[in-house]
Order: structure tokens, then C-alpha cells, then sequence
């Protein structure tokens, strides 16, 4: 029988790995349309430059906590050789906590950040969208993350 846990996060890594699949095509066919209706047509979409940017904003943002989750951010192993077994899981486990405190300070940070653009009403240029939620979607996600590093820390394994 497999595992709750593990059937659960096939499921998340499904519907999110959908969603940046989802994304990523919106953000391809969007390039197409602009490209020919640029060259083609000599009329370009009014906004779609915007468009992109922000939804690779939401697209980065949002796979921050999943490859958190997954041990996946870049690592360097090389002290690792060195350690012992029980000296390489409380390395691990501080590193996780080192970066679950930088991820709270870096949402933090970002999250005034995000009440000062709100509180200017900053907005794209052509559309006129406010830039204000992406970067609170931007904070909680960071924030997210660091959720997760600092459960991996004080998890056993």
C-alpha cells in the first residue's frame, strides 16, 4: 500500500506541475500572437510585454516552495564527505533553519516592499495593473518557503 503522504504530494506536484505547464503555454502562445501580429500585421498587443512579466513573476514565485519541498535549490556537497553521519544531519537540519530564518526576513522585506508600491498605486504602464498583488503573492510565497525550511529542521528524518 503506498504511502497518504506520498500520494498527496503526486497529487500537489500534478496540479501545480499543471499550472506552471498552463502557464508556460500562455506565456508561449501570447509571445506567438504578439511576434505575428507585430511583424505580420504591423500591430503589435497593447500590453503583452506586462502580461508576460507578470506572469513569470507568478510562475517563479510559485515553484519557490515547491523546490523547497523537494531539496532542490543548488547545493554545494563538498563539506558533506568530511562529516559523519550524525554531523551531516544536524548540518543539514541548520541549514534548513539558516534559511528558513533568511526566507522570513527576505518575506519580510518584501512584504513592505509590497505596501509601499500599494500605497502608490504603482501600476504597468499600458494596462494600468497594480503591481501591488503580485508582490504580496511574492512575499507569501517566499514566506512559504520558508515555512517549509524551517519544518525541515526541526523534522525527524
Amino acid at each position: 500500500m503506498s504511502d497518504p503522504g506520498s500520494a498527496r504530494k503526486r497529487r500537489a506536484d500534478l496540479l501545480l506541475g499543471g499550472a506552471a505547464s498552463a502557464i508556460l503555454l500562455a506565456m508561449m502562445l501570447l509571445t506567438v500572437v504578439d511576434v505575428v501580429a507585430r511583424y505580420v500585421f504591423s500591430r503589435p498587443l497593447r500590453g503583452a510585454f506586462e502580461v508576460t512579466e507578470l506572469m513569470l513573476v507568478i510562475l517563479i514565485f510559485a515553484g519557490l516552495p515547491l523546490v523547497s519541498f523537494a531539496d532542490e535549490h543548488a547545493v554545494m556537497d563538498f563539506v558533506d564527505r568530511f562529516l559523519g553521519p550524525g554531523a551531516r544531519g544536524a548540518l543539514r537540519r541548520a541549514v534548513q533553519a539558516l534559511s528558513g530564518l533568511f526566507m522570513f526576513l527576505l518575506a519580510r522585506l518584501v512584504w513592505l516592499k509590497a505596501d509601499r508600491i500599494w500605497e502608490y498605486r504603482d501600476a504597468t504602464d499600458v494596462l494600468r495593473i497594480a503591481y501591488g498583488p503580485f508582490v504580496y503573492f511574492m512575499a507569501v510565497m517566499i514566506g512559504l518557503a520558508g515555512t517549509i525550511h524551517v519544518y525541515k529542521a526541526v523534522a525527524r528524518s
